[in-house]
């Protein structure tokens, strides 16, 4: 192989590289950005005051207003404590909220 076209692979690689690493870091910019937004402090499941019901699963043999309680707090790690039951729960503990 000729000396001018080994020169010409490698700085081919170089601009590859470049252009690859230029990629990911642009990539990882953007998900940092959508990131942020979606810890937007209005944007919570619950909010203090909301009434929750756990799922069925959680507690079997309970009406559904047995298992419907009051959230006390919204703490920092996404979590609830709740008025009348111990313990700190997350959103997937309950039932969606159907809009429809």
């Amino acid at each position: 192989m000729k000396s001018r076209t080994k020169w010409f692979l490698g700085g081919l690689a170089v601009v590859v590289g470049a252009v690859g690493t230029a990629g990911a870091f642009v990539k990882r910019r953007n998900m940092t950005a959508v990131t942020k937004r979606e810890k937007n402090p209005r944007d919570v499941w619950a909010r203090p005051g909301m009434m929750v019901t756990f799922r069925a699963e959680l507690m079997p043999g309970r009406d559904r207003e047995a298992r419907t309680f009051r959230v006390k707090e919204l703490l920092p790690s996404g979590r609830v404590s709740l008025h009348d039951a111990s313990g700190e729960h997350t959103e997937t503990e309950f039932e969606a909220i159907d809009f429809g």
